[in-house]
């Protein structure tokens, strides 16, 4: 197979849904955060949590609206660049897929149209349940896709016929893959730590403003309470949870994502270091010793296979997989700083007047959405040369008659297209946060 064909359809392919994902981050993220404030709404009366819950409503609309525009392309690639993977394992996907668009998105639309365009038209406890709607819906909508993705990382439920091909055995082994589980939680709480961040950051920029001071305070306060717990449980029991996954069933990835070259008992965690494939080795590594036996094994004399000991054709890209897997993991510990501090200065009355500490989270907010694109790097070039592990590899998953000039001559469309796209997104967001939240009533 062609590798400039092969590398083109996968530049296209990261390209269109690395960016599509920066919306469904926030639909899933704040979806949760929309019903907590409608639930917060209906029991106490107050009608500050019904106004914050619109604005942030009118935000998840814009994310939604346009993560249907950018998604609808990733469907067609599977067809026009993937045909090969398409009929390798369609009988998977096509189950999995159309359950996400059939059942999560008609119901994620419906109540979203419901809890936007009821209120003061429908009685309170309809547009309240319009409010959990979204949030079930976005969260549904996040668990097929998972569902789907845990299959290429770890294939179960599935039959092979004569020619090759998978026929679904067992639709419920597919959407309970011992891979899902802890993979969607710590998607689903990466992208609620978004959410959070997003509620913090802006709460911080109207402090700061001067401006919608009940509601900043309200935004604020329960972004960074609410993030400190997310981002503790991102890194456990979430974390650990994809790691033990990844460590069981996916050893090369393991020790791309460490830069472990050598096999070995007790092997240390590099902090930082420097991978280089030619030597076979990581330069000028800061350890911390038996740590990784640990984490892997829970014990620090277990053994450690490393890279030098894997076929190179079956190696991932170590440096993509190695520096992305520590970013996202860096980023995962400056949040829990970021947010003990913060829940530290709210005990001490402090929060809401520490204008360093505003600067700070009103910045902070694209670290997030950096951290979970890192993350699914690591999941996906982690993977490779595998398009589903163990069974088809990337190579022969693809289109063999589509051209590499003809897939980068759409990436540049695509290319041109999604940046008006973003330009639409950031003047759409952006009225609604110059507009602010209405402090007169709800509607």
């Amino acid at each position: 197979m062609n590798s400039n064909m092969v590398i083109a359809d996968r530049l296209q392919f990261a390209f269109t849904v690395m960016f599509h994902y920066l919306f469904p981050i926030v639909t899933m993220g704040l979806g949760f955060f929309i019903a907590w404030l409608s639930t917060a709404h209906l029991i106490t009366g107050d009608e500050g949590y019904a106004r914050a819950a619109h604005f942030w409503g009118k935000v998840f609309a814009i994310n939604f609206a346009v993560g249907v525009v950018t998604g609808i392309p990733l469907e067609f690639q599977f067809g026009t660049n993937w045909s090969q993977f398409s009929s390798f394992a369609g009988g998977i996907f096509g189950q999995t897929l159309p359950l996400e668009g059939t059942y999560a998105f008609f119901l994620e639309s419906g109540f979203l149209g419901l809890f936007l365009f009821g209120e003061g038209r429908v009685p309170k406890v309809i547009h309240w349940l319009g409010g959990i709607g979204v949030a079930f819906g976005s969260l549904l909508s996040g668990y097929f896709i998972t569902a789907a993705n845990a299959w290429m990382q770890h294939p179960v439920g599935y039959a092979r016929d004569a020619q090759g091909n998978i026929h679904l055995t067992s639709f419920w082994q597919v959407m309970f893959n011992p891979y899902v589980g802890w993979q969607y939680a710590h998607v689903i709480n990466g992208a609620l730590l978004t959410g959070a961040f997003l509620l913090a950051a802006l709460g911080a920029f109207y402090l700061l403003q001067g401006e919608h001071q009940e509601f900043a305070r309200r935004s604020l306060a329960l972004g960074v309470l609410a993030g400190l717990v997310l981002a503790l449980l991102q890194l456990f029991p979430t974390g650990d949870g994809v790691g033990r996954n990844v460590v069981k069933y996916q050893p090369a990835k393991l020790a791309a994502m460490e830069g472990q070259f050598r096999t070995e008992p007790g092997a240390p965690l590099a902090i930082i270091g420097m991978p280089d494939t030619q030597q076979g080795a990581l330069l000028d590594p800061l350890y911390v010793p038996d740590a990784l036996s640990f984490l892997a094994y829970g014990r620090f004399g277990a053994r450690v296979t490393g890279l030098n000991d894997i076929a190179p054709d079956l190696r991932p890209p170590v440096e993509v997989t190695y520096y992305a897997y520590h970013i996202m993991a860096g980023l995962g510990t400056i949040f829990i700083a970021l947010m003990l501090l913060g829940a530290l200065l709210w005990w001490r009355r402090r929060l809401f007047t520490s204008r360093w500490y505003l600067w700070i989270m009103m910045l902070a907010f694209p670290f997030p959405f950096i951290a979970n694109e890192a993350g699914w790097v690591v999941a996906e070039v982690g993977r490779q040369p595998w398009i589903a592990y163990g069974l088809l590899r990337t190579s022969g998953g693809i289109s063999p008659t589509v051209a590499a000039g003809e897939t980068i001559f759409t990436l540049l469309g695509f290319m041109g297209i999604y940046l008006l796209l973003a330009l639409l997104w950031l003047l759409l967001v952006g009225r609604v946060v110059m507009q602010g939240p209405e402090e007169g009533s709800a509607a």
